[in-house]
């Protein structure tokens, strides 16, 4: 049982900081960030996202992968132009504004708390 607790406390840790890390990149690119405006691409084939193509302040013209998967709610369509922030120093770094998807990294932060918790006390209680 000892053995189950340390492994559901080490799973409930990597989720944790997963979804602590994608907050803190989305803050970070949302807050010191530059917006632009991007041009969604049609979806390459056996890829499952569009890419967004966009100009940076220098002038030079990036194409990132959507950093958002494709939602049921409103995909990306081909040729729609959307606001994106990306890091000024690796604007490979960004994020579609309006759809960063902090419940998901929410949710990574607090089902892997809850792992945790329960890890330890599986550790600590079991016989």
């Amino acid at each position: 049982m000892v053995v189950l607790g340390v492994f559901t406390a080490l799973g409930g840790l990597v989720a944790l900081l997963a979804g602590a890390y994608g907050l803190r990149r989305t803050r970070r690119v949302t807050a010191a960030g530059e917006v632009a405006q991007a041009l969604v691409k049609e979806v390459r084939p056996g890829a499952e996202r569009p890419l967004l193509q966009f100009e940076t302040g220098d002038g030079s013209v990036v194409e990132v992968v959507s950093p958002v998967p494709p939602s049921r709610e409103r995909p990306l369509a081909a040729g729609e132009r959307v606001r994106i922030a990306y890091d000024s120093d690796d604007p490979r770094e960004a994020v579609l504004l309006g759809r960063e998807r902090r419940g998901v990294d929410r949710g990574f932060v607090a089902v892997g708390a809850a792992a945790v918790v329960l890890g330890l006390a599986l550790a600590v209680l079991a016989p």
